[in-house]
């Protein structure tokens, strides 16, 4: 059971399986969790703002120079591109010899600018080797579950596929409802329930998953509708876990499904394509659904 009370109206989780809630009356520092928050950053935003520092430290380097007009021989009197350019050049060790500090003042600042400018190379080089090396899965969700029956009985399916060539090792599946309930009492909780799959556990997940829960008495589904699950603001949340073969590390993947997601009486098309050329599997048929 969940300790958030629900907010009566719209999923929780997005197709990434991430809150889509808003926070508010959370306090917290600045720089909290700054280096986490780099990790996650995008690549593009991560360079974008790796380039502004960059360029802002020597920026205002360039302007601690301009205090003391002899503080670097060699450049244009009043030229502020001059001194950037040399920020730059000492900022990074090149120094071309253009440009050189000639002052005590010009000296000290030089002094404390190659420091920084080698302090930020080091944390720049470490959080850039940590994301390239950060492990992740990817794992393609269908965008639709079904329910179905399969062997006699209503099921409930999902489908994923592994879109690297490695294999995930020791591979485990776990999906869960989470619904509005309200108690005796007449409180409103998101709970959850665990959904037992017919097999929660692959070797090997090499090529595509079908993840399958038998709807008999015993589970929450039993009787469920697309319109009850709508009004009880259900999401099917689905988790695998396990070893990538190549890099030797744990990776991860989650995606939800809402009640607009799941499709009654439908069921996937098949994905392995036979002809003369032998079996293939067609990725671009992961989503697609038929009648049952």
């Amino acid at each position: 059971m969940s300790d958030r009370t629900s907010s009566g109206a719209g999923r929780f989780l997005d197709r990434e399986g991430r809150t889509v809630l808003a926070y508010v009356g959370r306090t917290s520092a600045p720089l909290a969790d700054v280096y986490h928050r780099l990790l996650r950053m995008p690549w593009w935003r991560f360079v974008l703002m790796l380039f502004g520092v960059y360029a802002a430290i020597t920026a205002i380097f360039a302007g601690l120079y301009a205090l003391d007009a002899g503080a670097v021989s060699g450049v244009r009197p009043g030229s502020f591109a001059d001194l950037f350019f040399f920020s730059v050049e000492t900022f990074a060790t090149i120094g071309y010899g253009v440009f050189a500090p000639q002052s005590l003042y010009g000296h000290v600042v030089v002094i404390f600018e190659a420091f920084v400018g080698m302090l930020a190379i080091a944390l720049a080089t470490g959080l850039a080797f940590s994301k390239f090396s950060h492990a992740t899965a990817r794992v393609l969700w269908s965008r639709h579950a079904v329910v179905t029956r399969f062997e006699g009985a209503p099921v409930l399916m999902l489908r994923m596929a592994n879109a690297r060539d490695s294999q995930i090792a020791q591979a485990q599946l776990r999906v869960i409802l989470l619904r509005d309930e309200t108690t005796v009492e007449g409180h409103v909780l998101r709970r959850m329930h665990d959904l037992p799959l017919v097999r929660d556990w692959s070797p090997a997940f090499a090529l595509t998953w079908m993840a399958l829960h038998r709807i008999d008495a015993s589970s929450v589904l039993a009787g469920a509708t697309v319109e009850s699950l709508a009004a009880d603001n259900a999401e099917i949340v689905a988790s695998l876990i396990g070893i990538d073969e190549t890099l030797g590390q744990t990776v991860h993947a989650r995606t939800s499904y809402g009640a607009s997601d799941i499709h009654f009486g439908m069921r996937f098309v098949d994905v392995i394509e036979r002809g003369p050329w032998g079996r293939r599997l067609n990725y671009g048929k992961l989503d697609e659904i038929e009648p049952a």
